[in-house]
């Protein structure tokens, strides 16, 4: 089922549109602030975001920036600001689609669903499938065997470094250099190990006797099973 996050602080526009929604097949959650919305987004996955733009504690455009540091999910702005600069600053920051206040719902309708057919051509078209494990480059879900995989950044980072040059044995420096030029943080080989282990642990069948991962002494690392894209 799709699931939409839907930001409105609006009381009675909020339930016309949820009804509306939820008639129509749609899992929706809403969310009245700012802070709400990133609990939610922290919590659960979803398919496309309804942001309004003035809400009690901010605007949905510093919603958007937040979203944007983390997923690539389809945005459509919903407000009553309707003047050029506001339509294109939601635009420049990230959203999908802007919709003026008074709206049809027929015409809300037809671009949820439009933005829901082109994000589903994008997700097709961003994924690395290994065996059993398979990588959503577009949502950054990473799942074994269809079971979605709690990962922490650094391990979806190693994980996309292996994957994305499978039977090529990698160095430790060269996989330091890579996962940690963004990151501030004390990083060497015995944490590279710790990482490479606890990735291991949620991977592999056999962490102990690993098939995706292997160690090549004297090398570093290297993604011992054929990749493909679709």
């Amino acid at each position: 089922m799709v699931k939409i996050l839907f930001v409105e602080d609006d009381v009675a526009l909020g339930y016309a549109l949820e009804f509306s929604l939820i008639d129509e097949g749609y899992n929706i959650t809403r969310a009245c602030t700012i802070s709400e919305a990133k609990n939610y987004f922290s919590k659960e996955d979803f398919n496309l975001i309804l942001l309004d733009v003035n809400l009690p504690d901010g605007n949905g455009y510093d919603f958007c920036k937040y979203v944007r540091e983390a997923s690539s999910i389809p945005i459509i702005f919903l407000t009553a600001l309707d003047d050029e600069v506001n339509i294109v600053l939601g635009l420049e920051l990230g959203g999908n689609d802007y919709l003026t206040k008074p709206f049809g719902v027929g015409e809300l309708l037809a671009r949820i669903k439009v933005q829901l057919r082109s994000n589903k051509a994008k997700e097709l078209k961003n994924t690395l499938i290994s065996s059993d494990i398979t990588v959503n480059l577009t949502t950054t879900n990473v799942y074994k065997k269809k079971e979605l995989l709690n990962l922490t950044a650094l391990e979806y980072k190693l994980l996309i470094l292996f994957m994305k040059k499978p039977f090529s044995s990698l160095r430790r420096d060269d996989i330091l250099s890579s996962v940690t030029s963004s990151e501030e943080i004390f990083f060497d080989e015995n944490t590279l190990s710790v990482y490479i282990k606890r990735l291991r642990e949620k991977i592999e069948d056999n962490p102990k006797n690993p098939k995706y991962i292997t160690t090549k002494r004297g090398l570093g690392y290297k993604w011992d099973v054929e990749v493909r894209s679709e």
